[in-house]
């Protein structure tokens, strides 16, 4: 058992590393790559996504304490200045930029709500972004939608995700890999960034 346990803090730690430094958001992909690097066999007694995200705050508050407060405060402003800009689709700010735990690579990531992926298409040539067309799959309760569409594009070197769903999900939660999808519009991202550097959400 306490094999298990130091085994399941170290995949959970390497999963954390691979997050911060390679720009990896989901801590299910970071889990696996940390499985493969460190040649575990087994696949029981894994580490859960809470442990990893909480594995990803440590490891952001021992490597990250000099310069990682002032990134995120970059990328925060950075993610309002966005949501503004696509307010019409009621923007939703998730991922580490939501959370506090982002890391150098880190995206910014933004749930649309568009009545049409067209709307989204039309409001970034209009403002001559450029983009690259992605899909994403999402869940809500049993109902799973996959290949919805996702927009990328850079904004100062930061890599910003559009993921598009259904306008009849508009203030429904959201879930990913049976863990609700935490995330705040453009108030709750004003109220962060006024309560000063590196806060997290309540």
């Amino acid at each position: 058992m306490v094999f298990d346990d130091r085994l399941r803090a170290r995949i959970a730690l390497e999963a954390a590393r691979i997050m911060a430094e390679e720009g990896i958001e989901e801590p299910g992909l970071a889990k696996k790559k940390a499985v493969a690097r460190l040649g575990v066999a087994t696949q029981r007694n894994l580490p859960r996504r809470e442990e990893i995200e909480a594995a990803l705050l440590e490891h952001q508050r021992l490597f990250g304490q000099y310069d990682q407060p002032q990134r995120l405060a970059r990328l925060r402003k950075l993610a309002l200045e966005a949501m503004r800009f696509l307010a019409v689709f009621s923007p939703v700010l998730a991922g580490s930029v939501w959370s506090g735990s982002a890391g150098k690579h880190s995206p910014i990531r933004l749930y649309l709500y568009p009545h049409a992926p067209e709307e989204v298409i039309r409001k970034l040539l209009d403002a001559h972004i450029p983009f690259e067309e992605k899909s994403h799959s999402v869940s809500r309760d049993a109902e799973t939608l996959a290949g919805q569409p996702a927009f990328h594009f850079h904004v100062d070197g930061v890599r910003v995700e559009l993921l598009l769903l259904p306008h009849s999900w508009k203030s429904n939660k959201l879930h990913k890999q049976s863990s609700a999808l935490a995330g705040g519009g453009i108030k709750e991202l004003e109220r962060l960034i006024g309560a000063g550097v590196g806060s997290k959400p309540a």
